[in-house]
């Protein structure tokens, strides 16, 4: 579909304040950050020159051609990011790591694989997924890692962002302590993340306009450095003063490295945040404003520099023309604002990906705006992430030790994206091998180059995001496996829907009005859960549906296609089963009466039944349950369903349409009827135990972490908006 250049232009304008805070921020920091070592003792030019050499062809080999020319085009159904680049070769290399995905899934109009031949490279890779766990398992911790990185960058940029925006006022009021420093920013901070309930829809027009501001200030300002101090400094731009460099600094210029590389903080956000505007309009904005305007700004302080080796701590800010240093100084600190903003969101829609993808407890999701889509906002997200910005902040007080923790994360999460990014050129792209050798040693090669230095920097606040990452990933790792053991204990104690029918006389069973919702983790067959509560309480309703809320390796799922409708055993009883699918993407939450749309997809199904009689197969049959054809229900606008039924009811108290034109059948009557009586929910407890002969590693993941976030997080009937009144739960445990 073509666009027209207005709508390119405008998204590209609107991006600016989205996407671009945090790599245009990096400036505030960058070169303070590489002479912060003992490269502060290099004096010469030409180890300026040098770090500006490094920082030109890292910003324009990185952000400029591996992102904004490869990466870029790796897109989801417009969806960029970790999660989407997994998602992606999930459903190409038939990964699977999601329970409970049917064929009926690749129907989906937004699951749709490029249909080409498989090459003897993506046979080969799809077969060592498909032969060995292992390398599945491997590639999901290799995700997690990344994604807990990211998680990590959500803590370590509105640190480092507003620090060194307010310890710009130290320039000019000298006298002032530093405590005032950190405490400003953390005044800043607070204020911050107590505004993220509100959503930024209400402030977002402004965030453009600052960005764009910030951009064309330093711009200008670099653009007046060069010609005051040193315009021979494009000289800098020649790849043979990095070699100069690191012949004249030796093993301080390599470690040196690890602050070059802030730099390019924020080019994943620019991948992240693909889904909420064009791929076209990224590149745009990039490539004609952000790119010209941040390398005019580090050129310009590298100009400055050559003339003030003194001032090389605060050299951004001294930079400054003292005619402007008041406003620059202002709109400084509203950009580094707009920049934590940015993560800040980006973190909640990452935390949001992983709990739809079971990598992440059950958390309590607020969508902030009822007309974008994607804003969201996490309480229990949002204040841990402040307090550990706020511990950061007051633990570290430096901005230096901040960056060498800040340029380790950033350098594992685009090391992920480059390994992801060759087995998607691989599997997705089918790429010749030797085009995804080139790739992956030539972009491998200069991101382990940062890593090495940014590791050398452990011990001076590198450890902070290794310890923030092994902790999320420890966490994601047995939610994941927890729940994945859960859905195996399902699966291996299904029970046969005739067994139950048959012990209906000895227990004395009875059907009492009413539609029954039993919440089950199965996509078929009839979860262990139910046996136990029919066993001990021997009754249930006259309509029951067996409702199953599953994620997709996609990341929308239309409201046409989210229903998918079968029934249960025989006709005569009264058995359903309905699948709710959602993309890692979708909120799952309804803003919709639940119960009324899925009473109406369930007379839909009803009314149309016979019409697939002729098309059934044996496939169909099941040794415990008999399935009908299932059928996606279309559900485009529930509200409006709801008024305009294809069956020709009319709304009563109940919500539910009764006929006034059209001959309902006798069994969606009933199905009415019993909507009028009233709709009970079976939600399961299970609780999940470690065998005696487990080893204490395991005991301590399940008995212990386990037990605790299932416990401390939300619980299912939360998350389903269930009313009490109508709850009945049981609980069930489970070895494993």
């Amino acid at each position: 579909m073509r666009v027209s250049c207005t709508t390119v232009v405008s998204l590209a304008y609107q991006s600016l304040g989205v996407v671009y805070g945090d790599l245009s921020t990096s400036p505030l920091y960058v070169y303070k950050t590489a002479f912060s070592g003992k490269l502060s003792l290099h004096e010469n030019d030409e180890e300026i020159y040098g770090v500006l050499s490094f920082i030109f062809w890292t910003f324009t080999l990185i952000a400029l051609l591996k992102y904004v020319f490869v990466v870029m085009s790796a897109d989801d159904n417009g969806e960029g990011g970790t999660v989407a680049l997994y998602s992606l070769l999930c459903r190409h290399a038939r990964l699977s790591t999601l329970p409970n995905q049917q064929a009926t899934d690749e129907k989906l109009s937004s699951y749709a694989t490029d249909g080409s031949a498989d090459t003897w490279q993506s046979s080969g890779l799809k077969a060592l997924f498909e032969k060995h766990q292992r390398f599945s398992n491997m590639l999901l911790i290799f995700v997690l890692l990344g994604t807990s990185m990211a998680i990590g960058d959500g803590v370590l940029t509105p640190t480092i962002s507003v620090l060194s925006a307010v310890s710009g006022v130290q320039v000019k009021i000298r006298e002032l302590h530093e405590n005032y420093v950190v405490l400003i920013s953390c005044v800043i901070l607070v204020g911050l993340f107590s505004l993220q309930h509100h959503g930024t829809h209400r402030v977002a027009f402004i965030f453009a306009p600052i960005v764009t501001t910030w951009l064309l200030c330093i711009s200008s300002i670099g653009i007046y450095n060069i010609f005051q101090w040193n315009p021979h400094i494009f000289n800098a731009l020649s790849p043979v003063y990095m070699l100069k460099f690191f012949r004249s600094t030796g093993i301080d210029g390599w470690i040196s490295l690890g602050g070059v590389v802030l730099s390019i903080t924020g080019v994943e956000t620019m991948f992240a945040d693909l889904g909420h505007f064009s791929s076209l309009s990224i590149k745009v904005a990039f490539t004609f404003l952000v790119y010209p305007c941040l390398i005019l700004a580090y050129m310009g302080e590298a100009a400055f520099l050559t003339k003030h080796h003194e001032d090389i701590q605060r050299s951004f800010y001294k930079a400054i023309p003292e005619a402007v240093f008041w406003p620059v100084f202002i709109v400084a600190t509203f950009a580094a604002i707009v920049g934590s903003q940015a993560v800040i969101s980006a973190t909640f829609s990452i935390i949001s990906q992983c709990c739809a993808l079971n990598c992440f407890p059950s958390v309590k999701i607020i969508h902030t705006s009822s007309k974008i889509c994607g804003q969201i906002y996490i309480p229990e997200v949002n204040w841990m992430l402040m307090c550990l910005c706020l511990a950061v902040t007051i633990g570290l007080r430096d901005t230096n030790m901040i960056g060498h923790a800040y340029g380790l994360a950033v350098t594992t999460v685009m090391l992920v994206t480059t390994c992801l990014m060759g087995q998607v050129m691989i599997t997705v792209w089918k790429q010749r091998i030797f085009i995804v050798v080139a790739f992956l040693l030539f972009f491998g090669s200069v991101e382990l180059l940062y890593i090495s230095a940014c590791v050398y920097k452990i011990p001076e606040g590198g450890w902070i995001p290794l310890v923030l990452s092994f902790i999320f990933m420890a966490v994601m790792y047995i939610w994941n496996y927890g729940t994945m053991k859960k859905h195996d204990f399902d699966m291996e104690n299904k029970v046969s829907m005739d067994s139950i029918v048959a012990l209906g006389p000895s227990l004395g069973m009875v059907r009492v009005p009413g539609i029954g919702l039993v919440y089950t983790n199965l996509a078929t067959g009839v979860p262990a859960i139910f046996g136990h509560f029919v066993t001990n309480l021997p009754a249930f309703h006259q309509v029951l549906v067996f409702v199953c809320i599953k994620s997709v390796q996609v990341p929308h799922v239309s409201e046409n296609e989210r229903l998918l409708i079968s029934r249960v055993g025989l006709k005569e009883y009264g058995m359903f089963r309905c699948i709710v699918r959602y993309g890692y993407k979708d909120l799952q939450q309804e803003n919709y009466d639940f119960e009324n749309t899925l009473v109406s997809a369930i007379v839909q199904f009803v009314e149309t039944e016979g019409e697939d009689e002729s098309s059934r197969e044996a496939g169909d049959m099941d040794i415990e349950v008999l399935h009908a054809p299932e059928h996606p229900v279309k559900n485009s606008n529930c509200n409006e369903k709801l008024k305009q039924s294809s069956y020709g009811t009319q709304v009563t108290k109940s919500g539910i349409r009764h006929p006034e034109n059209f001959m309902l059948k006798d069994e969606s009557l009933e199905i009415l009827k019993a909507k009028e009586s009233g709709v009970a929910y079976i939600i399961g407890h299970s609780y999940a135990k470690a065998k005696k002969s487990s080893t204490i590693l395991k005991k301590f993941a399940i008995n212990v972490v386990y037990a605790f976030l299932s416990k401390n997080f939300r619980e299912p009937e939360v998350g389903l908006n269930v009313p009490h009144a109508s709850l009945l739960e049981v609980g069930m445990v489970y070895y494993v």
